[in-house]
């Protein structure tokens, strides 16, 4: 072949090669990342709006999700999603704190309650107004599509917790924010902050004396094995954020954004029935297996906690009031 007809039938394969105006875009799978394992309520919520999402943008879009921490702890997750390399994180608000300071009013302790008033929290104008913020806030990088429940957290160990007197020595692990550290500090332990994906290992060696957390967490990520008594402290209700990269959601047309806000909403609600569900069969489980529930004097941890709400919560007066005032 002449060297001229060969450049001809290169450019002739090249244009032929090229997608005309009419040709579908490339499929896009989002990958979608959670602490927790498959059936948990977060990640079925995340799987189940995939389906959705697949179903309703004819195969564009689908969800692959990598439960379990196959992706790290919370703390990578947030720095994945920020930079572009993971699509939707679910996020507890606690590891938020650091990055978007408004979400620590959520973080203090005993600001909520009960679990209702929470829900009513998030399900109003409070809720909207912090998730546009973390939204907006420079330092989010992050788009905030909905929240998630993550019921009442209570101090688990191998001895009953019933009073702040009970914690002292103690060891236990807290969430990695400042906060916490000191919230659990005040309870009369010594807070320990520590990712999530260690804490199992740290049990069983005894690094750590107890953590804190849900029944379901409990029960999901087989602490129960190596922490035998739940001490129901309830010092912490802390509700949960599933995000988007920034960066990914900038690239996608309005009416493809405007579908998953829709699917977001629909996956928010989902996932609180599925929650509700899940604690109650987690907390037979647990008992099944031989935890040991033991009530505790919260009205003692609360008091103990006030010099905490009162060093972070001055600059969210307004905010705690509105908070407070939510029936």
């Amino acid at each position: 072949m002449s060297y001229c007809r060969f450049v001809g039938a290169a450019l002739a394969a090249a244009c032929f090669a090229l997608p005309s105006a009419g040709v579908a875009q490339p499929k896009q799978v989002w990958k979608a990342s959670d602490v927790h394992p498959l059936g948990y309520p977060t990640v079925e919520a995340i799987v189940r709006m995939g389906k959705k999402l697949e179903a309703q943008t004819g195969g564009r879009y689908s969800i692959q999700m990598f439960p379990s921490m196959q992706l790290g702890g919370e703390k990578e997750m947030i720095e994945q999603a920020q930079v572009g390399a993971l699509q939707i994180a679910r996020i507890s608000v606690g590891a938020m704190g650091p990055v978007v300071d408004d979400l620590n009013v959520f973080n203090m302790p005993f600001i909520f309650r009960d679990e209702q008033h929470m829900r009513k929290v998030i399900d109003g104008p409070i809720g909207q107004e912090l998730l546009e913020r973390t939204s907006n806030a420079p330092t989010s990088r992050l788009i905030v599509l909905g929240w998630m429940d993550a019921g009442t957290r209570n101090v688990y160990s191998n001895k009953p917790v019933t009073k702040p007197a009970d914690l002292k020595g103690m060891k236990i692990r807290m969430m990695g924010n400042p906060l916490f550290v000191e919230t659990m500090n005040a309870m009369g332990g010594n807070g320990v902050a520590m990712g999530f994906n260690e804490l199992y290992s740290a049990l069983q060696t005894g690094v750590v004396d107890g953590a804190e957390n849900n029944p379901p967490t409990l029960l999901a990520q087989n602490h129960y094995q190596v922490s035998k008594v739940y001490s129901l402290t309830g010092h912490l209700i802390i509700p949960e954020i599933f995000v988007f990269s920034k960066k990914n959601w900038e690239m996608l047309p309005k009416a493809d954004q405007a579908l998953v806000r829709k699917l977001s909403r629909e996956a928010q609600l989902e996932q609180r029935k599925l929650w509700d569900a899940y604690v109650g069969e987690a907390e037979s489980k647990l008992k099944a297996a031989g935890i040991q529930f033991v009530r505790a004097d919260k009205e003692a941890f609360y008091k103990a906690t006030q010099p905490v709400r009162d060093k972070y919560g001055a600059k969210y007066g307004a905010l705690l009031k509105r908070i407070q005032d939510t029936k």
